[in-house]
């Protein structure tokens, strides 16, 4: 998975298309990730010995990660991964870094 927390995306598919957000969770096990704002559920919470009031919640559910699409400088666009051996106190290092498909720009 491409994609990691922090990121800026946009929903491509589903009732939410269109929407952009910040990637909250990610959860590799099931490619599945939380979207600021975006897959809004409803949820109705029962009030707890004084300490939390109950009523209804509205919170982010799971989004499917085929259906966000990374944003770079305001347009969606892919990612593919570089990969690098440098010379580090004479040891072989192999770096990963994420790059934009469609100028190269390396992002970490």
């Amino acid at each position: 998975m491409k994609i990691k927390k922090g990121d800026t995306v946009r929903v491509i598919a589903g009732k939410d298309k269109g929407k952009e957000g910040k990637i909250l969770v990610v959860d590799r096990k099931t490619d599945r990730v939380i979207v600021e704002g975006v897959n809004m559920a409803t949820k109705h919470v029962k009030p707890r010995g004084g300490v939390q009031q109950g009523g209804i919640v509205h919170q982010e559910a799971p989004i499917h990660v085929s259906n966000v699409m990374y944003l770079h400088e305001g347009k969606p666009t892919r990612l593919g991964i570089k990969s690098e051996v440098k010379v580090v106190d004479g040891k072989e290092v192999t770096v990963r870094s994420r790059f934009v498909k469609s100028t190269g720009d390396v992002i970490d």
